[in-house]
Parts: structure tokens; C-alpha cells; sequence
């Protein structure tokens, strides 16, 4: 994968700019290592920093083409899944190319389509192409967001980057927030507003849409979007077709020209990709499929069942990797080192995050990245076939909220009555929910109970997926590591969405349609494995080293967080046993240590982001 980078200005001489290019292409180092390059015109200036995967020697970016006497240059963090399909039909209208690169082929499909390009891409991309002709500019994102794409507007200039720092690293763009940015962080927060970009003035391009700016301004227009209709398919027609669509999707998603692995939890998810690519390895004569999984030193002494976590991952990534025959590695994490890597995690994000859920993430990768390139990663089955528990739980199908965070109160008494004014927390929280609602594709006259599972379903990708995306691609390009999502592949995510709720619980369990067309994959106990969630740590240090570090920022007087608190309520937090809080605040894993850990990262964000409030 790579970072991506540049700006418009019509006033300015940008090739008078280099040096805040190269600046702003800098921040992005760590998501491309391999190789840079800059484009610099007077009105257009483009970077890009790669991570090598596909065609070394011809997928060097910025990429330049030109079609009648003008050029089309493009910046582009992704990777298709389709590309042999599209240099097909490419071909056929008389197109030649360089090289073997997607990058390539998906500016060719530009060039000849326009922005009806897309509706034919699989894949995940974060794009921009400067076209000479035209003076415009045209953005696009994938149409589940799994990359990232920001962008601001400063005077006469459009400034965007696949991550805020790269917008921050330029000079008109300031750590600023206004109210609305600390709603974001002290009320929604990990979660975001899909298209918030958390500082002034600052927005993130929405998944499934693009942009065009040119003298005219900026217009924005959505290319793709859920569609509900009755399911057409019968129950065995169904688990044929789910099963087909996730193995289609695994199999285009190994291709690269370096080591490619999984990530291995043991869980459904994670073990059904490893089947696939386990399969496809050895069917293409490629070796030993390499798979990984994290865990945390100790924590076979402290982990206690619970609702959210009924078993820790150890003996199912085991029986999973022995069964498949995978060359396995498990990733141990001290708790020293966890501590440490939230302020590394906020970085990562340019945000505070999902505190050591983050950090354990951040530190895994980088271990992978150390014998592989790509990984494969079983993020979004949850989302779309209605694993959480909050698809079942009668309290969160009935609450008017955000079903991930059904204590936000417990949140809002740790703001100090200042900030509530400000921002008036529950407000804020029930319009965002009330907007997303709006948006829910329906069925007129569907039943009641259907519904409103189709509105969990829409909340839980727009929002909770969302926010697990953003997790893994900064935790990961962070470490130069390229994350793919299998689940995301958006012909997957089409056809189960429709599925009614009946069939997708088939069998009685959760995932139960996923669970049958995965017989014959997977052994029979794995099938029948309760979820569980990515694992955390359970040792009582990590608790009492975030208790320790937020107790610290609150006796001292410089803390830039202590205005946004209520100090006495958070003092009392901090003295509670790490068990008090039994209910998570956010999702299944993000409990009291977690709560703490991300009043740190606010701290973190504030301080290192030297962040003004406006």
C-alpha cells in the first residue's frame, strides 16, 4: 500500500513548491519505504510514497499518460482485484502498457471511462488523477472506505493526503478544532462521523464517492451505495453463493510479488481466509501459507470469561493452524511495551484511538512486517452478517443510540460542565444517530423486526466497521504493512445485506449462514466457535500503568486535557477497581483500563499535536 499526497492552488506557482511537497510526502514515509517521487506543474503539484507489492520496476507514481497530447498524472494508495479483467478489455480497445501494475491499468481505465471508471473496480483505493487538459483534479474512495483520503480547502488552494498529518505538514493548515471537533473526540470518539476530519475545516472523502475540483470549486458525487430489495435465493442457494463470493474474494487478494500471510485468531473469520489462501497456496505450488496471531504475556493467568470474551484464542489458532498446515507464529506482547505504544498509536492515527486495542495492533504488525509484506485480515464479518452482540441483545435493538455505546452517559459525566455547554454531548450524539438513520436504504412495508436489523446493519458499518478500518490500515501502514479485508469485497457486502435476518442466523448461532457455507473448510468445532472479539490484555499492570500515567496528568497543571474534565469524576475513575466498569464504553473490549488509556491519548493528541481550540 502507499501514501498519497498533493494540492491545487490557482494562484500559486506551485512548482516554486517543492520543498512543502516533500515535506508533506515525508509524513507518509512509513506507509510507502520502498520508493518516492513528486509531480510538480503550476497548477497541480502530486506525491507519492510506495510500498512495493506489484511490479517493481513499473508501478513508480506519480504515473504520467498521455492521451490526445495531454497528460493524466495520478497519485493512488490501493490495490485492484480485478486488474487482469480490466487490461482485457482495455487491451481490446487498443490500449498497450508498460508494465504489470494495477496503478497502471486503473489510469487507463480512467482515461478511457471518466469517472464511470469506478463502478468496475475491485478492490480498495484512495486515488487522485490531475487531468492537463481539463485543469481538474478528480479524487475517488473505495466504496467501503477501507483507505483513507483527506482533504481541506485554504484560500486558493485544495490540499489533500491519505492521512491528516500530511495536511498538517502544510503551512496553511493548522491543528485547530472548533466545538464540533471535541464533540467528535470527547463524545463520539474512537468512532467518527463518516466524512469528519476532526480538525477545522478539515474533511475525509467519503467511501463510495468522488470529487472533482477544477476553477469551477468542488463537487462531490456518490458513486456507489447499498440497494434493498427482497433476498431472490433459497436457503442452499444462499450458503452456495456466500461461500463462493468469500473464497472468490480471498483468492484475487493474494496477488502480490511479496510474502503474503494471515492473521489468525482462531476465530471463524480469520480461519476461513486462512482455508481459502491455504488452499490457493497450495494449488498454485506456492508453499506453506505463513499465518500470525497476537497475544499478550500472562495472559493465560488473568483472562476471565465473560459475555463479550467467552475464550481466549491460544488452543483454536493452534488446532486451526495444525489443521490447515500453516507456518504459524504467535506475537507475544509485554506489558511495558503496550504502555509505551499508545502515544506511538495516537501518531499512527494523527487521533486519539481505540487506546491499547491500537497499541497491541500497532506492535503486531510491526513483528509481521518483519517476514511479510501483506496480510490478510478477517475484519467486517461481524458487520455484515450481524455477528455482534448487539444484533441480538433486546436493550441495544431498543435503544435510540448507538448500539457500541449504550453507556455514553457514564462518558459525559467525566466532561467538565464547561465542555458539555459547548458541545451538549447528547444532542450532538442523537442528531449523528438520527442523520445515519435517514440514510437507511428500506424496503417499504418490510417487517418491523427486519427493519430495524437493516438499520443495526447500516449503523454498524457506517460507523463501527468504520472506525476498525481506520484501526487497521494506520496501525498497520504505520509498520510499512499492507492489510487486506476479504470480508470488504463489495459484491460480498451487497449480496449479504439483503439476506434476512432468519437465514443469516441459520442453525441458531450467529453467522449462521457464514458458518454453513464454511462446512467442509473448517473442522466442526471451529464452526461452532462462540465469537470472540480481537484479544486485549487482562493483566492487572497494563491497569495500574494507565491508572498511574492518567493520575500523573491530572496533578499536573500544564495538562492541556484538564480544561476538557471534570477532575474530581475522573480522579474517581482512576480509583476504581479495574473491574468496576463491566460494561464496555465502546464495542466489546474497551472497558475501564481502556477508558483511562484514552484519556491518555487525549492528553497525547493534545500535547504532541499542540492542537488550539477555536
Amino acid at each position: 500500500m502507499c501514501g498519497i499526497t498533493g494540492w491545487v492552488d490557482w494562484e500559486e506557482d506551485l512548482t516554486q513548491q517543492k520543498a512543502v511537497l516533500e515535506d508533506m510526502a515525508a509524513t507518509l514515509a512509513c506507509r510507502g519505504p520502498d520508493a518516492d517521487g513528486l509531480w510538480l506543474s503550476p497548477r497541480a503539484a502530486l506525491a507519492h510514497r510506495r510500498l512495493i507489492v506489484v511490479d517493481p520496476a513499473g508501478g513508480g507514481q506519480p504515473m504520467v499518460r498521455w492521451k490526445g497530447g495531454y497528460r493524466y498524472i495520478i497519485t493512488y494508495n490501493g490495490e485492484l482485484y480485478n486488474t487482469p479483467e480490466l487490461r482485457a478489455e482495455l487491451e481490446a480497445r487498443g490500449y498497450r502498457f508498460h508494465g504489470h501494475s494495477d496503478t497502471e491499468v486503473l489510469l487507463t481505465a480512467f482515461m478511457e471511462w471518466g469517472r464511470e471508471c469506478l463502478p468496475r473496480l475491485n478492490g480498495i483505493f484512495a486515488f487522485a488523477i490531475w487531468d492537463e487538459e481539463d485543469q481538474s483534479l478528480f479524487m475517488a474512495r473505495d466504496r467501503l472506505g477501507v483507505k483513507p483520503l483527506f482533504y481541506t480547502r485554504r484560500g486558493s488552494a485544495f490540499i489533500f493526503g491519505s492521512e491528516l498529518k500530511a495536511l498538517l505538514a502544510h503551512p496553511a493548515v493548522q491543528p485547530e478544532v472548533d466545538a464540533e471537533g471535541l464533540a467528535e473526540i470527547f463524545v463520539l470518539g474512537p468512532g467518527r462521523t463518516p466524512g469528519h476530519g476532526i480538525f477545522r475545516g478539515v474533511n475525509e472523502l467519503r467511501p463510495g464517492h468522488c470529487l472533482v475540483y477544477d476553477r469551477r470549486g468542488m463537487r462531490i458525487y456518490r458513486y456507489w451505495a447499498l440497494e434493498s430489495h427482497p433476498h431472490p435465493d433459497d436457503l442452499e442457494t444462499t450458503v452456495e453463493k456466500v461461500g463462493w463470493l468469500l473464497e472468490d474474494a480471498v483468492r484475487r487478494q493474494l496477488v502480490a510479488d511479496v510474502p503474503v500471510c494471515t492473521l489468525l485468531s482462531g476465530g471463524l473469520d480469520s480461519s476461513a481466509i486462512s482455508a481459502f489462501a491455504a488452499a490457493a497456496f497450495q494449488q498454485n505450488g506456492t508453499g506453506q501459507l505463513r499465518t500470525f496471531s497476537v497475544d499478550y504475556v500472562d495472559n493465560d493467568r488473568y483472562f476471565r470469561p465473560n459475555q463479550f470474551e467467552p475464550d481466549s484464542d491460544a488452543r483454536w489458532v493452534k488446532r486451526v493452524s495444525q489443521f490447515l498446515g500453516t507456518n504459524h507464529r504467535t506475537v507475544l506482547i509485554e506489558t511495558p511495551d503496550l504502555v509505551e505504544a499508545l502515544g506511538a498509536a495516537v501518531r499512527a492515527r494523527d487521533l486519539p484511538g481505540m487506546a491499547d486495542v491500537d497499541a497491541s495492533l500497532l506492535l503486531f504488525c510491526r513483528e509481521v512486517k518483519k517476514e511479510a509484506t501483506v496480510a490478510l485480515s478477517g475484519e467486517c464479518a461481524d458487520e455484515i452478517f450481524g455477528g455482534y452482540p448487539w444484533f441480538r441483545r433486546e436493550d441495544a435493538l431498543a435503544a435510540q443510540t448507538f448500539p457500541w455505546a449504550l453507556i455514553n452517559g457514564e462518558r459525559t459525566r467525566l466532561l467538565s460542565p464547561e465542555l458539555q455547554a459547548m458541545i451538549r454531548p447528547e444532542e450532538y450524539v442523537a442528531q449523528r444517530y438520527r442523520d445515519t438513520l435517514a440514510e437507511v436504504p428500506r424496503i417499504p412495508g418490510e417487517d418491523p423486526r427486519e427493519a430495524r436489523i437493516r438499520e443495526m446493519t447500516y449503523l454498524t458499518i457506517n460507523w463501527f466497521m468504520a472506525t476498525l478500518l481506520d484501526r487497521k490500515d494506520r496501525m498497520s501502514m504505520a509498520t510499512g504493512l499492507e492489510v487486506r479485508v476479504p470480508f470488504c469485497d463489495h459484491r460480498l457486502v451487497e449480496y449479504t445485506w439483503n439476506i434476512p435476518w432468519e437465514m443469516k442466523c441459520c442453525g441458531g448461532m450467529e453467522k449462521g449462514i457464514l458458518r454453513r457455507a464454511l462446512a467442509g473448510v473448517l473442522p466442526q468445532e471451529v464452526l461452532q466457535r462462540r465469537k470472540s472479539p480481537y484479544p486485549k490484555t487482562h493483566h492487572p499492570a497494563y491497569a495500574e500503568a494507565v491508572r498511574r500515567w492518567l493520575l500523573d496528568i491530572l496533578d499536573d497543571p500544564t495538562s492541556p486535557l484538564l480544561p476538557f474534565i471534570n477532575i474530581e469524576a475522573v480522579r474517581r475513575l482512576a480509583h476504581l477497581d479495574a473491574t468496576a466498569m463491566n460494561i464496555p464504553w465502546y464495542g466489546q473490549l474497551m472497558r475501564g483500563p481502556q477508558l483511562m488509556a484514552y484519556l491518555i491519548q487525549i492528553d497525547t493528541w493534545l500535547r504532541n499535536y499542540r492542537v488550539v481550540v477555536r
